[in-house]
């Protein structure tokens, strides 16, 4: 049972490292203020789940999941 919390703890280290580096890869939200000037309307702004940045907020999630699953897996005193 001490391998497997050592290897949830690497686990959840590494997505730690993975978040961080996802959240700073993101453009901040004052970027789309040329939703004003009706920028949304452009092919990336209607795609906006195919581009980039939508990857980057998928994978955002993905991780953050797994960073609450596992702190809740190693909060339990079960290892």
């Amino acid at each position: 049972m001490g391998a497997l919390r050592i290897v949830l703890t690497i686990l959840f280290i590494i997505v730690c490292i993975a978040m961080v580096v996802l959240v700073l890869m993101q453009e901040g939200k004052q970027a789309g203020l040329g939703a004003i000037a009706g920028a949304a309307e452009t092919y990336w702004g209607k795609n906006k789940g195919r581009s980039m940045e939508g990857t980057l907020l998928k994978l955002t999630k993905i991780c953050s999941v797994l960073f609450i699953g596992l702190a809740i897996v190693l909060n339990l005193n079960v290892f």
